[in-house]
């Protein structure tokens, strides 16, 4: 475990970068601002050490960014419709963020505060604990909630990400992490050669501002599809309306197995340099995002220029624009209760 300084936000906050080491020689680095996974380095088929997500150097180029490279995403991860929620028959009011809709938690998002710190390491693992409390009325949201993110390198080469929160009123929560993939490494070109798995059988297909409509649609015999192991790029010029809506995928897949369990959601393999990473969770839905709206204007670590699907995201979370969706899984979180679910990325090589 080791700890340093990462600067000061234009508010004058201090902070501060962990670094967490397993004995296979992954490394994985997290800084207290957005709580965001700033580089994560895995090995290849030949042992070859890589970073595999975007991100940048300095904290300057997170203050400055609005992609939320490796950031923890709330209250609500992902779009709310013209920012309108009802909680026990009260209607609030978010902030709107992309056109009239919400987006990622609004204008100043948990993507874009300073985290409190506590360390936590044993033995064989180690991990660091971020805790934020987002105040009653934030970004619109209602009472105070209290959030802990625990991130752990394990001696499996997994990042586990172990999410809490509770609040002193009824109020929504819906949180993720929004890191940008590239097994070939970050900067190493585009990620269509890359093969996806996603164990779900639906998605939640969307209007042109990508809010869903409230209904499933099947995969099968669509480019969304990725029930075998597919490469991305296989079918992303389709002409299909759900791939026009988007520039490419950014949809919601709704996975198999029990809510709650922790399971495999998704498999990815880059065939050049053997790195494999799979997606275990325990949350309902999966965001796969094929870096659509990435346009090189994002010069990251070592120089590297993020250009149009240089990355990917697979963003574990409940179903976007649950709130308005009486048939999606709730994301209601009730006084007393505790918020708490957990996401890992496996890595292996073959």
């Amino acid at each position: 475990m080791k700890k340093e300084s990462f600067g000061r936000t234009w508010d004058g906050e201090s902070v501060e970068l962990y670094e967490l080491t397993n004995s296979n020689g992954m490394q994985a680095r997290i800084t207290t601002y957005g709580a965001a996974v700033v580089s994560l380095n895995v090995p290849d088929r030949n042992g070859q050490i890589d970073d595999v997500v975007l991100g940048f150097e300095t904290l300057e180029g997170y203050l400055k960014g609005d992609c939320f490279f490796g950031a923890i995403i709330g209250r609500c991860a992902n779009r709310i419709r013209k920012g309108r929620v009802t909680v026990n028959g009260a209607d609030y009011k978010l902030a709107t963020n992309e056109g009239e809709n919400h987006l990622h938690g609004g204008v100043k998002g948990f993507d874009k505060v300073v985290w409190r710190e506590s360390p936590v390491q044993t033995q064989a693992e180690s991990s660091v604990e971020l805790i934020y409390l987002s105040p009653d009325d934030e970004e619109g949201y209602p009472g105070n909630l209290s959030v802990k993110v625990v991130y752990t390198l394990t001696e499996r080469n997994e990042l586990r990400i172990d999410f809490h929160a509770t609040c002193d009123q009824d109020t929504i929560v819906n949180l993720t992490n929004h890191s940008y993939f590239n097994l070939a490494g970050q900067g190493q070109g585009d990620i269509l050669a890359h093969e996806l798995m996603i164990d779900a059988e639906f998605i939640t297909p969307t209007d042109a501002g990508l809010i869903p409509s409230g209904e499933l649609q099947r995969v099968k015999g669509t480019p969304f599809d990725f029930t075998q192991m597919t490469a991305i790029g296989a079918r992303i010029n389709q002409d299909d309306q759900q791939i026009r809506f988007a520039g490419g995928y950014d949809h919601n897949f709704v996975l198999n197995g029990e809510t709650g369990t922790l399971r495999r959601a998704a498999r990815v393999r880059d065939p050049e340099t053997g790195r494999v990473m799979e997606v275990w969770t325990t949350e309902p839905g999966l965001q796969f995002y094929s870096g659509n709206f990435l346009d090189g204007s994002s010069t990251g670590k070592q120089g590297k220029v993020y250009k149009h699907r240089y990355g990917f995201c697979l963003e574990t979370q409940h179903f976007p624009d649950s709130p308005n969706n009486a048939n999606f899984p709730s994301v209601v979180l009730r006084t007393g209760q505790q918020y708490k679910t957990t996401t890992v990325y496996k890595f292996s090589a073959e």
